[in-house]
């Protein structure tokens, strides 16, 4: 049930085996400030025992209100620390990727060749065909970065003790929120600003007397359809990247509960969600692939329909 929780709120600290990490309080006043508060009459032995193999991410800016939660200020996240650790991981492969192809354009290795191969599929696949040939090389770096850095978020989900941060709503908001600035300064520098939001009316030949009363409400709609859209390009990835770890805990669950009730067939139970839980990370692999996938595509869409006219 905790690793359920870490997916749906932020969490504050690292789960991770207790052989790996001990907490050795020998006075309250080393205990966090948020923890004494809420146990009040606890010992630091008890400390000690409830956070056994949890790491406490340090909070210079921010107050918690417990494990989940921030009281005030700039709090740091587990999922915060994860998508840092997802950056300087793409960092460290595109400078060295850009740092070889000062030297020679000819590409070698198998890590060149791989991600020269993905740079090509999304210009050619996704950026030319939803955004056209003259304006999709200014936008292929943005979708390059994106595809890779959703990616790797959802990869996270199947690292032991670390989490999707795909999986937290503020992170696919603020995804989303990317695509829809983009295609609010790409359409606006293309037409201007009132010619951009005037490009949401589809060109109808209409007679004055219903142009008056249809163009108006079609404006509206169109705009509230805008910010809908970018809000369900949010939606769609939370949702299918929420959905894998759900169904995996649920399996999960079955083994402990058949293993609590001492039953007899705990062998035929434990090899169903082993292979089950296999499967199921098979199948979430393939499925962060995809929705990283799904997300640059239609993000290639809005910014395509946001430098054309209707």
């Amino acid at each position: 049930m905790a690793s359920a929780i870490l997916h749906i709120k932020d969490a504050y600290y690292f789960d991770v085996p207790k052989f790996m990490w001990r907490h050795d309080y020998t006075s309250l006043d080393q205990v966090p400030a948020f923890l004494r508060d809420r146990h009040p009459h606890a010992t630091p032995e008890e400390f000690n025992e409830a956070l056994d193999g949890k790491i406490l991410i340090p909070q210079p800016f921010g107050t918690l209100k417990n494990l989940y939660e921030k009281e005030s200020g700039f709090a740091i996240s587990k999922f915060m620390v994860l998508e840092l650790l997802v950056a300087l991981i793409m960092a460290v492969l595109f400078i060295r990727l850009a740092t070889k192809m000062r030297t020679t354009l000819v590409p070698r290795g198998r890590m060149w060749h791989f991600l020269e191969g993905i740079l090509f599929y999304i210009r050619d696949e996704i950026a030319m065909p939803a955004i056209g040939h003259h304006d999709a090389d200014r936008f292929v770096p943005l979708l390059w970065t994106m595809f890779f850095f959703i990616l790797l978020c959802n990869v996270m989900g199947l690292v032991p003790w670390a989490g999707s941060p795909t999986a937290s709503f503020g992170v696919t908001l603020a995804l989303a929120a990317v695509t829809l600035t983009t295609v609010l300064v790409a359409g606006m520098m293309k037409f201007g600003f009132v010619g951009f939001w005037l490009n949401q009316i589809p060109h109808m030949e209409l007679p004055l007397v219903l142009a008056i009363f249809l163009k108006p409400m079609i404006f509206v709609i169109e705009v509230v359809g805008l910010v809908i859209r970018h809000g369900v390009l949010a939606v769609r990835l939370l949702a299918n990247m929420m959905a894998g770890h759900v169904v995996l805990l649920a399996v999960m669950a079955l083994a402990f509960s058949v293993a609590g009730a001492a039953s007899e067939k705990w062998w035929l139970t434990a090899f169903i969600s082993v292979i089950g839980s296999t499967l199921l990370c098979c199948l979430e692999l393939f499925v962060a692939v995809l929705q990283a996938y799904v997300f640059t595509f239609l993000s290639a869409l809005f910014i395509g329909s946001a430098v054309h006219r209707h």
